[in-house]
């Protein structure tokens, strides 16, 4: 932690009475967003992510306009020890709300994704929902109560590369850790948002496509999500226009979807390689 977040803490009074949430991918986005509606519910905070000085910058404004107590984990949870440090904290502190929210774009197919990204996709994305998620799940249950969140895509629905193939398994471990845990206080929560305006496609240097109607605002579909996470939801989709693709997505037949899907994978990867940009943003 840096002196400028420990000086903010110092004068931040204390109480153990507070829940506490632990995000991940919290320096941007959507993460962001999770933090700084939770901490407006009055919770405190553990953000993490791989950029301290941004972890830094959200935590010393969010004590700053809430009063909370925050805390920083700069940590790479593409790699086996930022994994274990997030999961070891997870038993040593209190955590009532875990939202795993790191994640990062794959703008290739998957013949052209490098091993190295496939092996981090798998890692950020479904071995560390996976193992924050149990490690979360027993001591919320020891305890009588608590929530995990964890942001999925309605990608996980289609065939759209690897990117669409991790969320899809992430979901399935969200809804099989939820009906594990259905007779218990412990709520397990899957988001599946659609397009959401945040700066994370500006980073990729992609512009938005399809038509404005389609794109979210970050603070909706977090709010919605935390409503229904509250509400015991096992599955959330925020928005009635995404709420009908979920829907539309789940009557149709397997074939259909996945010819449907991977054509705008194809039409995405294109516009991505007219745009010139990166392969991929993390968080």
């Amino acid at each position: 932690m840096t002196a400028a977040v420990e000086t903010m803490r110092a004068g931040v009074a204390a109480d153990r009475s507070r829940p506490r949430a632990l995000i991940t991918g919290a320096s941007a986005g959507l993460g962001r967003e999770y933090a700084r509606q939770l901490a407006a519910d009055g919770y405190d905070l553990v953000l993490a992510a791989r950029g301290r000085d941004t972890l830094d910058e959200c935590a010393c404004e969010l004590m700053a306009r809430y009063g909370i107590t925050a805390d920083v984990r700069a940590v790479d949870l593409a790699t086996q020890e930022g994994i274990d440090d997030l999961a070891d904290l997870i038993d040593r502190v209190r955590i009532d709300v875990l939202v795993n929210n790191a994640g990062f774009g794959l703008k290739t197919s998957m013949r052209g994704t490098d091993d190295e990204r496939l092996i981090a996709s798998d890692m950020v994305m479904l071995r560390a929902v996976t193992i924050l998620s149990v490690r979360a799940a027993r001591r919320m249950e020891e305890r009588g109560r608590g929530g995990i969140l964890t942001v999925s895509s309605l990608a996980a629905l289609g065939a759209y590369g690897v990117y669409s193939a991790v969320k899809s398994a992430a979901l399935l471990v969200t809804e099989s850790l939820a009906e594990e845990l259905a007779d218990t206080p412990v709520t397990v929560t899957a988001v599946l948002p659609g397009f959401v305006k945040t700066e994370f496609h500006d980073r990729m240097r992609v512009r938005r496509a399809g038509p404005d109607w389609a794109w979210l605002e970050a603070e909706d579909v977090v709010a919605e999500s935390l409503r229904d996470a509250r509400s015991g939801a096992v599955v959330s989709v925020p928005s009635i226009r995404y709420k009908a693709v979920h829907a539309l997505a789940q009557c149709l037949p397997r074939s259909v979807v996945r010819d449907l899907s991977g054509g705008f994978g194809r039409a995405r990867r294109k516009a991505r390689a007219r745009s010139g940009g990166r392969r991929g943003a993390r968080l």
